[in-house]
């Protein structure tokens, strides 16, 4: 999945007026994936409590009702009078970022809905062993949002970022329906399954499990549109909103190994996290190889080669790029530890503490944004780059102590 930042910076980079673009692309994905925030942890939620064929078919429905909330989100901003209070007087964006980016977050109305199918049956892929199909289907996401890609930048007419946010749009429509093709055997085995006494679970037993999870997305996919509002009022504002979408699809791919540990760590750590210790030390691996291979691009000329050559970016902007990449460099190992402690605190159901060091990350975040921007000649990209570094630090530590208390009392 985190191929697809780079894929898509990369066409956008190479069509006109390829800063704007860039730009607005980044502020519309980033919104939008703030309203889809509710759907995002529905995957963690139904690898943990899809026991039986009630339990799934109750959060089946709890996962359908959240989908339909997150669409009516998407229309409501999509509305020109509350969309010009967002972009002009919230987040304050260039006027020619906010006129460009409009039909291009128009174009992701169907984008959270699908996301929020396809991860509650990726949950269930996962719970019942059958990682390899979600594998699978993000291939089909990958492929379908490619070949869209190339279509609509053929067509010549159309604006970077509505080919970025279409392609999208397109490839998570297709993963969904094909996630929901690869369920078909595992649903089965639900709806074949003996019914026992105590199966099933209530509404207000998932709404507990997943609230504090669903804050805790709404914290963490605020970031960005924040960093677009601070980012807005510090120098060289539409190079940084440019620039952090193509930086940041760049680091997320080595943080994506990460990114994806939380939900083996609540799959396989045990109720009583009797699996911790051969979970941590995958993970420990992982950190070697992604911060390695990492710093061995961002710390010389090759940086240089994957902004110019792989994503198109202009030399300018591809300077532009490169210290705050340095800068993030130390975030895929910080990715798995985070992902760990989390799944010690999931599986413990101590989702709470998740959410506080989200809070505590975001506000971390938002504090030294103000003070880098307030203090400082730094230009947006490079604040943003310090200020996400140090927040997912704080958040950590905080993780790390929490988690601590978990597995000194198995």
């Amino acid at each position: 999945m985190s191929m697809e930042g780079t894929i898509l910076a990369s066409f956008i980079a190479r069509l006109p007026f390829d800063t704007r673009n860039l730009a607005a692309y980044g502020v519309a994905v980033a919104l939008a994936m703030f309203i889809e925030s509710p759907v995002i942890h529905l995957l963690s939620t139904s690898v943990a409590l899809a026991r039986d064929r009630a339990s799934m078919i109750a959060l089946r429905t709890f996962a359908y009702r959240i989908n339909i909330i997150v669409t009516a989100g998407m229309v409501v901003v999509s509305i020109p009078w509350v969309y010009n209070i967002v972009t002009n007087e919230v987040l304050h964006l260039p006027p020619s970022v906010a006129t460009l980016m409009y039909w291009g977050f128009v174009s992701m109305i169907p984008w959270p809905a699908a996301i929020g199918y396809r991860r509650f049956y990726q949950g269930l892929l996962i719970r019942n062993g059958r990682t390899r199909l979600v594998a699978y289907g993000t291939i089909v996401r990958l492929i379908t949002m490619l070949c869209s890609a190339i279509t609509l930048m053929l067509i010549g007419t159309i604006p970077g970022v509505l080919v970025g946010t279409l392609s999208l749009t397109i490839g998570v429509m297709c993963e969904a329906a094909m996630t929901k093709y690869m369920v078909r055997d595992v649903l089965k085995m639900y709806e074949r399954a003996v019914v026992m006494e105590g199966d099933g679970i209530s509404t207000a037993e998932i709404v507990r499990f997943w609230l504090p999870l669903a804050a805790t997305s709404a914290f963490g996919f605020a970031v960005t549109p924040m960093l677009a509002y601070f980012m807005s009022r510090a120098p060289d504002p539409l190079s940084s909103l440019a620039v952090l979408p193509v930086v940041d699809s760049f680091v997320f791919f080595f943080r994506s190994f990460g990114f994806s540990y939380q939900e083996v760590g609540v799959a396989l750590i045990g109720d009583k996290q009797q699996n911790y210790a051969a979970v941590r030390r995958v993970g420990f691996g992982i950190v070697i190889c992604t911060t390695v291979i990492l710093s061995a691009i961002a710390f010389t000329p090759l940086l240089g080669m994957v902004y110019t050559g792989l994503y198109g970016l202009q030399p300018q902007l591809a300077g532009f790029a490169k210290v705050p990449t340095m800068v993030l460099v130390v975030l895929p190992s910080i990715a798995v530890a985070y992902s760990l402690y989390r799944s010690v605190l999931i599986s413990a159901r101590q989702n709470v503490k998740v959410t506080i060091s989200t809070v505590l990350e975001v506000g971390g975040i938002a504090l030294i944004m103000v003070l880098l921007v307030t203090f400082t000649e730094l230009n947006g990209a490079l604040a943003a780059a310090i200020s996400m570094t140090l927040g997912r630090i704080i958040s950590t530590i905080y993780l790390k102590w929490t988690a601590g208390s978990v597995l000194a009392s198995r």
